[in-house]
């Protein structure tokens, strides 16, 4: 999954209800392009290299995965959507209702015909660096090599920009009434993806499973009659230990913590691979490391197809994951459906995402983190 980064925007407004034109736009940026961690304050400035109405402006830092371009395209896209039209060039000055430049992602160094990175005007820009200094003022600046603030002390802009009293509203994320969320779900049907992004994005701590360096995982792919105990027993004891290890460490009174696995996930699977007095000796041995274990506050099992998951396991390319068998996952997700039936104790959420891609577009993400969200505890 491809890392999230720091990217400075520039947007301003002079047509229309700018305030307005400048917080929609930057609700749109946190529902498409990533979340918005800092926003600067408002500066107003005359028109910049033409004669028109007053502008406002504001920069405002983003953590986004989307390569430079693919972010081009969508800032595009939602100039045009707030009603700048798309025949406006972005290289002639004029009025309009929105304009966000990107300004530099991180150590990113771009220059192509569509794009340059960093931004090369803006240097000469007082309305540029005067909100871009109140989040970034100790940020070097990418190929000038050049501190924000000490950009600002030596502009030469004669326009000025000043500071006005309207403010803008931060957009954040829903707010999550856990302090221990496990997620669960099939081979491949992205459980570490999305525990780290909540992770991420929540500031909360990860739980992630270790399972890599299990021996008797590929062993069992090619010959599962004969290494289906030894498998599920390491896992048992291997989850059980990591369980009670990590979650030591917190404070589920105070801390919030998600983890891509739930210990109960070792009774399905062993339930789907294990003959009958396998799974009874199993069974004996689980119950007795359940009981030492905290449950989590909410349990959400992610469905998707057992097409989606196949087609997921193949992108991943784990050699040892390339023979399971359709059946396989298809009787894991029958043992989970039929776990999650027969309880009563734990508050669970089940969502289908065989349609969802959250990893590459976020407005999925955000739907997922609002079905989170809107799960009344119990």
């Amino acid at each position: 999954m491809k890392q999230f980064t720091s990217t400075y925007l520039s947007l301003g407004s002079n047509q229309g209800n700018r305030l307005a034109n400048i917080q929609q736009a930057i609700e749109l940026i946190f529902e498409e392009v990533g979340n918005v961690t800092q926003v600067s304050k408002i500066y107003e400035s005359k028109s910049w290299g033409f004669e028109g109405e007053d502008f406002i402006n504001v920069c405002i830092e983003v953590q986004t995965n989307l390569p430079p371009l693919n972010l081009l395209r969508l800032l595009q896209y939602i100039e045009i959507q707030l009603g700048r039209t798309s025949s406006v060039e972005k290289s002639t000055y004029e009025n309009r209702p929105i304009d966000i430049d990107i300004l530099w992602m991180e150590k990113e160094i771009l220059k192509t015909e569509m794009l340059q990175l960093p931004h090369p005007r803006m240097l000469q820009r007082n309305f540029v660096l005067a909100p871009l200094n109140d989040i970034a003022s100790d940020k070097l600046i990418p190929d000038f090599e050049l501190k924000v603030s000490e950009a600002l002390k030596q502009c030469n802009d004669q326009v000025e920009a000043i500071a006005i009293e309207a403010k803008l509203k931060l957009p954040s994320y829903p707010k999550l009434n856990y302090t221990y969320i496990a997620l669960e779900g099939n081979i491949g049907a992205g459980k570490t993806s999305l525990a780290t992004m909540i992770s991420t994005d929540y500031n909360a701590k990860f739980i992630p499973e270790r399972f890599k360096d299990n021996p008797f995982l590929p062993k069992f792919y090619k010959d599962q009659s004969r290494y289906a105990f030894p498998l599920e027993m390491s896992f048992l004891a291997d989850r059980h230990q990591q369980l009670l290890d990590d979650i030591s460490q917190f404070d589920l009174f105070s801390e919030f913590v998600v983890a891509d696995y739930d210990f109960y996930k070792s009774l399905i699977f062993a339930r789907v691979t294990l003959g009958e007095e396998e799974y009874g000796l199993y069974k004996k041995i689980f119950d007795i490391m359940y009981k030492d274990l905290p449950k989590p506050d909410l349990y959400i099992y992610l469905y998707q197809n057992t097409e989606r998951l196949l087609a997921n396991i193949k992108k991943r390319g784990r050699s040892y994951e390339q023979e399971i068998e359709a059946a396989y996952l298809d009787n894991i997700n029958k043992g989970y459906l039929n776990f999650i039936k027969s309880q009563q104790h734990l508050n669970i959420k089940v969502i289908d995402i065989s349609d969802l891609d959250f990893v590459h577009h976020r407005k999925d993400y955000l739907y997922l983190i609002r079905q989170i969200a809107e799960v009344n505890y119990e």
